[in-house]
């Protein structure tokens, strides 16, 4: 429920090199680096519906570990009857930096900790109904989600959402003109009920109107 500034500040030029990545992965941009991701996605969703979050952690570990001390004895064997000295096959990713600095820390620290303060205001400011047309947007919504989660669980919804993810970016860039003006239409339509109601309540009129 944050405002729009606030989702501005909270996306300075620094953070743009991991926006446009995840963008193109969404747009599908490169079909297999999208498959890859939203089929692992969907397979790591899927098994947590069926399993713990402890066991799917536990078969996710003993996989990656099965792969990796597999191939490191393929090449020691390898090098052993080819009698080669490459070294360790995973070298080149045991050297690379993985620790997080201080500053970049406090970068992440600092963005989380103004994010927090925001979305605490303007729950605040929801709930102690400073803004009435707000506040009943925001009653209406919790309304909906009681419907929403009657119908699905935590999981559901998070397959739901990834799969939205990477088809309705794909969907709305194809459609953009028919979606815009369907969009326009209800966006007239929820304007003059919530005109409608401001004009009979009385209070219920912006300050800045």
């Amino acid at each position: 429920m944050c405002n729009q500034n606030t989702v501005q500040e909270l996306q300075p030029e620094t953070t743009i090199s991991y926006w446009i990545p995840a963008m193109d992965l969404l747009y599908w941009r490169n079909v297999k680096q999208s498959g890859a991701v939203f089929s692992s996605a969907l397979l790591l969703l899927f098994s947590l519906t069926q399993f713990s979050v402890v066991s799917v952690a536990a078969y996710l570990g003993l996989a990656a570990l099965s792969a990796t001390i597999s191939f490191r004895i393929y090449k020691s064997v390898l090098q052993a009857v080819q009698k080669t000295d490459e070294g360790h096959p995973f070298k080149a990713y045991l050297e690379i930096e993985i620790t997080l600095s201080q500053d970049q820390i406090s970068k992440y620290a600092d963005k989380i900790l103004l994010y927090t303060n925001t979305c605490m205001k303007e729950l605040r400011r929801l709930f102690l109904v400073q803004d009435l047309i707000d506040s009943l947007k925001f009653a209406v919504l919790m309304w909906l989600l009681t419907y929403v989660g009657a119908l699905f669980n935590g999981l559901t919804l998070l397959i739901l959402t990834v799969v939205s993810m990477f088809t309705m970016p794909v969907v709305y860039e194809k459609h953009q003109a028919q979606i815009d003006q369907y969009v326009g239409l209800i966006r007239t339509q929820v304007n003059g009920v919530v005109g409608k109601i401001q004009a009979k309540i009385p209070g219920a009129k912006r300050k800045d109107e």
